[in-house]
């Protein structure tokens, strides 16, 4: 069945269908028929109506959040006026094709899923016809209610379901329980089927890798966001029945935790009623409860000891594997390295810094073109220029003033110079009006 014991869901609602689901009938009514025999006789027609239903058919498996559909599913959700689509099989066949889609039992087959009960008919019987539909392909048009799966969806979903372990109080243990997982992951697994789905595409990924001890299941991941885990070991078995151990002896301690308080408060009822027999053996009874207690927080931490030398161990493993493998490197790199050569290495570059300042100073000291002259010469062509120099400085020229800058001169004294220059000037014009006066007469 595509969803044991679920109704099967309602028609999309109007906002994740088309404009056109309502509006345009004729458009529609092409849509709901059913796809011609041959592509070839219209491959326009063939491929606008195979691209509208493929992209809605993905739309609603991403909306919907389910990892499984099938065909009944499908035609009840695009249910339009009483009419359901004609040709979703065919777009099913090709979603199958194209690998977008995939058979819920062809899945199943190609991964170890005999840890599941009701996988272990569907491993059995399947996984001839899965070998010969995935060498040859398989060009059957589903069944009505054979389940299909999301193939991008479930890949999406298991690795929400590894990030959830990993930032949960879980991943501070190797190994998990399949109950403990079942219970975290129950926000985003809405059934049991899904999630063990979930589960098959993590170990298909070899990210996390399952095994049955002693009627219950346990779940190995890896360490690691792209690691590989690694088969499950003695180790790992071990590891968990301490973790078991410990979460036994912890509930116990816990339980006798509240006895031992009630023995108590029994005790204290009996002081209040007089009745000091029933009083004392409710205290012996709290004495003997305390000292189970103590007896296994003894043995708790005794295992919890050897849980922290377990991890401890890993650790230093990995640190030792580390380091090996960082000297393996460091010899690798430095395997045609020696200190003879690195010192013949060194004295080839002073000698070849030596010779390269030798033709530097050569370089320069020879004459480009002919160019270089004879000193004397240059002697005598500087002479004859300062000789030349010296008859033109022969010129007649004002005589340096030999006396230093005068102060500057105030106000008040050039108020007092223009004030002489005045009674002077009406000196000399009074004289020349007496000369005038003489000639005249």
């Amino acid at each position: 069945m595509c969803s044991p014991g679920e109704a099967p869901p309602g028609p999309a609602p109007a906002g994740d269908l088309p404009p056109e689901w309502e509006t345009d009938d004729e458009r529609m009514a092409f849509l709901f028929s059913a796809f011609k025999q041959s592509r070839e006789v219209n491959s326009t027609e063939w491929d606008s109506k195979m691209a509208f239903w493929v992209g809605l058919v993905l739309a609603r498996g991403r909306r919907r959040g389910a990892v499984r559909t099938c065909l009944r599913e499908l035609q009840n959700g695009f249910e339009r006026r009483g009419s359901v689509p004609l040709g979703l099989g065919t777009v099913l066949r090709e979603l199958l094709r194209r690998g977008k889609l995939q058979r819920e039992s062809d899945f199943m087959a190609s991964v170890d899923s005999s840890w599941i009960s009701w996988g272990v008919g569907v491993f059995i019987l399947k996984p001839l016809k899965w070998t010969l539909s995935s060498v040859l392909g398989d060009s059957k048009i589903p069944e009505e209610e054979e389940v299909l799966i999301y193939v991008e969806l479930l890949q999406e979903k298991a690795e929400e379901v590894y990030r959830l372990y990993q930032g949960s109080a879980l991943c501070s243990h190797p190994v998990v329980a399949l109950s403990e997982l079942r219970s975290l992951c129950a926000s985003l697994c809405p059934d049991e089927r899904t999630f063990y789905l979930l589960l098959l595409q993590l170990q298909k990924e070899k990210r996390v890798t399952i095994l049955e001890q002693n009627g219950e299941k346990i779940v190995k991941f890896a360490r690691g966001l792209h690691a590989k885990v690694s088969p499950m070991n003695d180790v790992d078995i071990g590891v968990y029945q301490l973790m078991q151990s410990e979460q036994l002896l912890s509930q116990k301690v816990e339980s006798l935790s509240q006895e031992a308080e009630k023995c108590k408060e029994d005790a204290r009822s009996a002081c209040r009623a007089g009745k000091k027999q029933l009083a004392l053996r409710c205290l012996k009874s709290k004495r003997r409860t305390e000292r189970r207690i103590e007896e296994l927080h003894s043995k708790l931490d005794a295992v919890q000891g050897i849980l922290d030398r377990i991890y401890a161990s890993q650790t230093d493993q990995m640190v030792f594997n580390a380091y090996q493998a960082g000297v393996g490197a460091l010899k690798l790199s430095m395997k045609d390295v020696t200190v003879e050569r690195a010192e013949n290495l060194v004295d080839q570059i002073q000698e070849l810094c030596d010779t390269q300042d030798e033709v530097a100073q050569t370089l320069a000291g020879v004459g480009i073109n002919g160019l270089e002259m004879d000193s004397e010469e240059l002697e005598k062509e500087l002479d004859s220029l300062l000789q030349d120099s010296s008859k033109d400085s022969s010129l007649d020229l004002p005589p340096v003033p030999q006396k230093g800058l005068s102060a500057p001169i105030s106000d008040a004294e050039l108020e007092a110079e223009l004030e002489q220059l005045s009674v002077s000037a009406g000196v000399v014009q009074s004289q020349a009006v007496l000369e005038g006066m003489n000639q005249n007469f």
